[in-house]
């Protein structure tokens, strides 16, 4: 079976369904993209190692993970997604040390979570994109060169509500003084996702 290398397109918040979180992964030469439900941490784990700007203050679970590999010499060379049963997926990780090679079990979130902090590859099988994959409709508001929104996506057979990459809370009429205080303060909170909207919009003015 070949592999299918993806990237990390985004990660989409169910307005309707209270912590529910898609990762959305695109194939790097192909449209379809590969939506997987995680959970609040995982997302906001994901969240942070994407956002390189945000450090938070004591390292979380998948950090200490890498602290720990690093100090014994264990790399994570890649992440394979080399299952779906019901809806849910399974992945692998490719670890090697001492140039041998071992495959260990986890869980699709903490396989990505660790993908990025290894900055390892991520794969899936191309008879799971064939099954699971989908297009997203780009908004035609948008010029053709932007990315395209994960916005109003259906992914009946993952989630049965409609998700959205939107935020409620609108940061545009605060003063950039008081969205320095509303980033720290959300850092402090471990709101990494909140954190993560607010430096967009910092980094916009």
């Amino acid at each position: 079976m070949s592999l299918v290398r993806l990237k990390i397109k985004g990660i989409s918040y169910s307005q309707t369904q209270n912590g529910a979180y898609a990762l959305i992964l695109n194939e790097v030469d192909g449209e379809r993209k590969l939506p997987i439900v995680i959970g609040a941490f995982e997302a906001q784990s994901i969240a942070i190692a994407l956002e390189k700007e945000i450090r938070p203050p004591r390292p979380l679970t998948h950090d200490l993970f890498k602290n720990f590999a690093d100090r014994f010499d264990i790399v994570v060379k890649q992440v394979i997604i080399h299952k779906l049963v019901d809806g849910v997926f399974y992945s692998s990780l490719i670890c090697e040390r001492d140039k041998i090679e071992e495959i260990i079990d986890a869980r699709t979130s903490d396989a990505i979570a660790l993908a990025l902090r290894f900055q390892a590859p991520i794969f899936t099988y191309k008879n799971i994109l064939d099954k699971a994959g989908i297009y997203l409709k780009a908004d035609p508001n948008k010029e053709e060169n932007e990315d395209i929104d994960i916005d109003s996506i259906l992914v009946e057979d993952i989630i049965n509500e409609e998700l959205e990459f939107t935020d409620k809370e609108d940061y545009k009429s605060h003063t950039l003084e008081e969205l320095n205080n509303l980033l720290n303060d959300a850092v402090a909170n471990e709101d990494y996702e909140k954190a993560a909207k607010i430096r967009d919009e910092i980094s916009k003015r």
